[in-house]
Order: structure tokens, then C-alpha cells, then sequence
């Protein structure tokens, strides 16, 4: 089986951290797991897609939108991130970021703006934007933004287009964002964020349908082990980790249901 904790892997020292997050849950588990790195541009779809997946991060978007239930991944655990803007609660929204010597301190003046974006099957890269956007795009005639600039594929890559100038804002993890702060400060200090979009539920850590119930359910319990560890304390601190849930599939339909309202608005697209 294989270990993967892309999504949030923002720099190689994030990557080490989960990496022996990852390692400490298979041994507790007993589950060996081989950590891949499954780099950008390969593609996530086909990571999620491996019969052999034991634990990986999966966005909650691409999950409710699963093309054939009996191969959709199994839910394992969620993080509840340590930051404060998260309440204690499994969940996570997306920031909408600027340069911070842009100048830029309103919504409104996104509308002159070329807007980044991950992939449409991107809840935080997209889905969470769309549906924040909607009201303002119908009210405008049915654009948001001037143009839009992507599919960019990876949050880092969003970042790269602001700070570079080659988009004028875009969309960031909030949790990716906080590791981002926490990891790489002067990178973070050069973003500002305009506004952040309604909490929805956290990625799920995930393991393939294929996987055994019994190495299933094992796994999970070393999932919610590993957020009172006292042995990995520090590498909670460093990932921003608070605990581990068991996550509720019915609470990702809210996903489904954020889409279709933007849908009913005409925003099917970021434009």
C-alpha cells in the first residue's frame, strides 16, 4: 500500500513531516505503507484512483462528484487543524489572496482583475470560488473577474502567479495557507487576504476501496492515535494539527449543494 500527503506538502520540510506522520500510522496500524511523493504534474484523480492507496489527503469535492460509488475511496480520519480560525472543528475555506503591495483592499476591485485558479474539480482551487463569486457575477452580468488564468494545478502555483504578476489574485487552501505562514513566513508576508469564503468540511484522509475493512479500520484507528501521540507532539505542532476525526460522508454534500446553487445562478464557470 502507499502513503501521500501532497496536498499539504507546501515545501520539502512540510513534505518530511507528514512523511513521518505517515510512517508513525503505519507502523501503529500495521500496515506498511510506501510514501510516494506523486508530484505535480501527475496527476491526483489517478493517485486517488490506485487500488493500492492506504492513506492519502483527497479534496471533498472530487469525492461527493465520484464517477462510480463502488471504487470511490473510503474515508479514514479528517484533520482538525490548530489555528484558531478553525474553531476546533474539522474544516477548512479558501482565501483569496492578493499581493500585498497591490493596493488591493476591496472585493470590488477583482472585477478588472485576471483571477487564478487550480482545476475545476478543486473545491478550494475553484468550486469554494465559484460559489463565493455567484451572486456577484449574476449581479455583473455574469463575470467576476476580467479573466481568469489557469488551470494552474497546485496551490504553490497560484502563489507563483500573484507574486509574479501573471494573475492579479487567486484562491489558497486556508490549511495550506496556515502551513505556508508557518513554514515559509517571508513568502507568506508578501500575500494579502481579501476575504475568505464560508467554512466547509476538511479534506478527508482517505484509503483506497479496495483496501481490506479490517487494514481499513486499522488504519483509521491510528489516524485518531496519532493526534494524541504524545511522540508526535512535535510534528503535530509543525503541521498545525489539533486531533484527527473520524469524518461523517453526509456532511460533504454541502459540496454538491454549493455547486448546484451557483449553478442556479449561471455562474457554471469562473469567468
Amino acid at each position: 500500500m502507499i502513503g501521500n500527503a501532497r496536498m499539504y506538502a507546501v515545501n520539502a520540510e512540510v513534505a518530511a513531516h507528514w512523511a513521518a506522520l505517515l510512517h508513525w500510522v503505519a507502523d501503529e496500524a500495521q500496515v506498511p505503507l510506501e510514501i510516494v511523493a506523486h508530484a505535480p504534474p501527475a496527476s491526483l484523480d489517478a493517485l486517488w484512483r490506485r487500488p493500492d492507496l492506504g492513506s492519502a489527503f483527497m479534496c471533498g469535492y472530487p469525492w461527493t462528484q465520484w464517477d462510480d460509488a463502488p471504487t470511490r475511496p473510503h474515508m479514514l480520519a479528517a484533520v482538525v487543524p490548530s489555528p484558531a480560525r478553525y474553531g476546533g472543528a474539522s474544516v477548512y475555506c479558501t482565501d483569496i489572496v492578493v499581493r500585498a503591495d497591490a493596493g488591493v483592499a476591496a472585493l470590488d476591485a477583482l472585477a478588472t482583475a485576471r483571477f487564478a485558479y487550480t482545476t475545476p474539480t478543486s473545491q478550494s482551487g475553484y468550486q469554494a470560488v465559484r460559489a463565493f463569486f455567484a451572486a456577484r457575477a449574476q449581479a455583473a452580468g455574469g463575470r467576476a473577474f476580467a479573466a481568469v488564468v489557469g488551470p494552474l494545478a497546485t496551490p504553490r502555483a497560484v502563489v507563483d502567479a500573484v507574486l509574479s504578476g501573471a494573475a492579479d489574485a487567486g484562491p489558497l487552501d486556508s490549511y495550506w495557507h496556515d502551513l505556508l505562514r508557518q513554514h515559509e513566513p517571508a513568502t507568506a508576508a508578501r500575500l494579502a487576504t481579501l476575504a475568505s469564503t464560508p467554512p466547509t468540511p476538511a479534506p478527508p484522509i482517505v484509503g483506497a476501496a479496495a483496501l481490506a475493512p479490517v487494514l481499513r479500520e486499522r488504519l483509521a484507528a491510528a489516524w485518531l492515535a496519532a493526534g494524541e501521540a504524545p511522540a508526535l507532539g512535535a510534528t503535530r505542532a509543525a503541521l498545525l494539527i489539533a486531533r484527527f476525526v473520524r469524518p461523517d460522508a453526509s456532511d460533504y454534500r454541502c459540496l454538491t449543494d454549493l455547486a448546484h446553487a451557483a449553478d442556479a445562478l449561471g455562474y457554471r464557470t469562473l469567468q
